[in-house]
């Protein structure tokens, strides 16, 4: 049930008490309200739930509770109404903070899914660990998310149930929720396509893409997102994994509905849209292992179909839809987030295009400032975890604000502020410790060639009609952004 406090310093905290008290009948008339008291306590009930004020000597303490963060919204209202009204003479001020658990609903309805930012300050102000329910947390700080990250004590959550059809493929059976020793394995293998200089070595390949999709732009507006920002990373991972080019516009909206499952309502369920993109995908990757296990090529099916049974059939299927679906989405939606922040900050694209500003600095603070990965959740697999100094016991979910760690104050002074010139910005985007994300190396790269190419390439592009967000929170972009190329 969503809850919420209040802590007024005051030394007249009895006194107020007593004054509402008086106004019990008033409240009764107008809202329905049934109140019980004592001589330091006090409990209104409301129609949608329940205010209990506590005094102290120097402090009067509000606890609101409801059903849902509406309901709770007009508890607190009633509350703060009543008692701003008493205590005029005294500017009296009431600041609710909210739980865990109501900052967590709060999250996943739409305006939360919309602009998670302001919760994750409320998040901030409850500390870095807080407790969501029995045996469920929420982790907002840096250090603590970053803690979590790196402690294979706590492994992934199966947040991608398995499909109602056992025989559709799951990314439940990919490296994303692998636990040892399969997790190894499979890296083991994998990363070898990811190493620091097979990614250096994409770098012409890139810009030859780039530049090639920038020649491709024509019309006036230009969505960026169907134009530029899907077709980039989806030509590069096409490229790794052996797709065709006729075949790759297919792929979007099998993400877009596949990546239901790493929602945080999907928690329990999986959407007759997700498993329709499964099968789809599915058949696909079945077709092009069975054709590179007859004829063999250069690229990563290839190389994968060929290590001697030390992936299963499953793994194998499951890996590289993850491939697919990883290797583009994240790096669509940080280009998209990334634009429309230089569209908010005319002096910083400026930078960018004379060279004064590192492109590489800029898609750091893109990744701090609006992660294209706001969230995940891991597991206490062993006794006696802590984080933060707070006990988890073995079993626990703990959920892990990615977006909120990266706005941690303690860690950036400032942190609701764009400013690519910060130092030492080392966001938690993509992960950290065992699980951190393979291709984060080629999405950073990918960004920080395109962002100068594009700006120098059209340098008076601008925002034409409202760019549309995706209804998501863990996978956070843009579905559309109608741009100008060359000015309004």
């Amino acid at each position: 049930m969503p809850t919420s406090r209040a802590s007024v310093r005051t030394a007249r905290a009895t006194r107020y008490l007593t004054q509402l008290r008086k106004h019990t009948d008033r409240i009764r008339h107008h809202n329905g309200a049934l109140t019980e008291w004592s001589d330091t306590e006090g409990t209104i009930e409301l129609p949608w739930g329940r205010c209990t004020l506590r005094t102290s000597r120097d402090e009067l303490t509000l606890h609101a509770e409801a059903e849902n963060n509406e309901r709770l919204r007009r508890v607190q209202d009633a509350i703060t109404t009543r008692l701003q009204t008493i205590g005029r003479r005294d500017a009296l001020t009431i600041a609710w903070t909210r739980s865990a658990a109501s900052i967590v609903e709060a999250l996943t309805a739409p305006a939360g899914r919309a602009d998670p930012f302001p919760l994750y300050a409320e998040a901030h102000e409850l500390g870095p660990v807080s407790a969501i329910a029995d045996t469920w947390f929420l982790v907002s700080g840096y250090a603590a998310v970053d803690q979590v990250l790196r402690n294979p004590d706590f492994g992934p959550s199966p947040r991608s149930p398995e499909p109602r059809n056992p025989d559709l493929p799951s990314m439940s059976r990919s490296i994303l929720w692998a636990d040892p020793p399969d997790h190894g394995r499979m890296r083991s293998l994998m990363s070898q396509v990811f190493t620091p200089r097979r990614v250096a070595a994409l770098r012409p390949a890139i810009e030859t893409a780039v530049e090639s999709l920038l020649d491709g732009l024509d019309g006036d507006p230009v969505d960026f997102m169907d134009r530029f920002a899907f077709p980039l990373p989806i030509t590069v991972i096409g490229e790794m994994l052996g797709v065709p080019p006729s075949d790759r516009d297919r792929f979007r909206p099998l993400a877009t509905d596949l990546t239901e499952a790493l929602e945080l309502p999907a928690l329990t369920s999986r959407s007759t849209a997700a498993e329709s993109a499964a099968r789809e995908l599915g058949e696909y990757f079945t077709a092009l292992i069975r054709d590179r296990r007859a004829h063999p090529r250069d690229d990563l099916v290839s190389a994968l179909v060929t290590t001697d049974g030390r992936l299963t059939d499953d793994q194998l299927l499951a890996n590289l839809i993850l491939l697919l679906v990883a290797g583009f989405e994240t790096t669509t939606n940080l280009l998209g987030n990334g634009l429309a922040l230089l569209f908010d900050h005319p002096e910083v694209a400026s930078a960018i295009r004379s060279g004064e500003l590192p492109a590489e600095q800029f898609v750091e603070e893109v990744l701090r400032y609006d992660s294209p990965v706001q969230i995940t959740t891991r597991t206490a697999r062993t006794e006696t975890l802590t984080i933060a100094g707070t006990p988890i016991p073995k079993g626990s979910q703990v959920v892990l604000l990615i977006g909120a760690a990266n706005r941690d104050p303690s860690r950036y002074p400032d942190p609701d502020r764009f400013d690519p010139s910060r130092r030492d910005t080392k966001p938690l985007s993509f992960g950290a410790g065992p699980h951190i994300c393979l291709g984060n190396a080629l999405a950073r790269l990918e960004a920080a060639i395109a962002f100068p190419r594009l700006l120098t390439r059209y340098p008076a592009i601008s925002p034409s009609t409202p760019p549309t967000r995706r209804d998501r929170l863990t996978l956070r972009g843009h579905t559309t952004l109608p741009i100008h190329l060359n000015g309004v």
